[in-house]
């Protein structure tokens, strides 16, 4: 499984956040370039343990389940699935400062270690190894990509 601790990755998904512009569009969701780029830039805050989200009661319920089907093979997610609402972008601008901002971002991955994420807690998802949030990443931004044709 692909994860973005994984530096040829890394580098596949930057080469594919370089294609985006200000005019790219989504072939699903609500979301356009520059609210994708945001929402995407603060779950790479989360991922890399610059912010932290409180858990959310459906996630104490459902979240575990979830994250292992999620995981269990290479599959895409699907479209229009939902989004914690802290993630949630309402505000629209131009994407050329924040697009750096999460190519900086990702590259942060390669300076992680196992013990970067012990005590790891997603808001949904719960407790996650550092294998988990590479490989669960790796699709949320890949989903994300795909969703604006980069």
């Amino acid at each position: 499984m692909k994860s973005v601790f994984d530096k040829q990755v890394r580098e596949e998904l930057i080469r594919r956040i370089e294609k985006l512009t200000d005019n790219s569009t989504s072939n699903w969701g609500k979301m356009n370039v520059y609210q994708m780029i945001v929402h995407c830039i603060k779950t790479e805050e989360m991922y890399l343990r610059i912010k932290s989200y409180d858990r959310l009661l459906i996630g104490r319920i459902f979240g575990q389940m979830s994250l292992k089907s999620l995981l269990k093979d290479e599959k895409p997610f699907k479209q229009n699935e939902p989004t914690h609402p802290e993630f949630k972008i309402k505000e629209t601008g131009y994407i050329a400062n924040n697009k750096a901002r999460w190519i900086n971002l990702i590259n942060e991955y390669d300076k992680k270690s196992e013990a970067d994420y012990e005590g790891f807690s997603h808001p949904f998802f719960g407790k996650m190894t550092k294998t988990q949030v590479g490989e669960y990443n790796y699709k949320h931004i890949d989903h994300h990509l795909r969703q604006f044709n980069a």
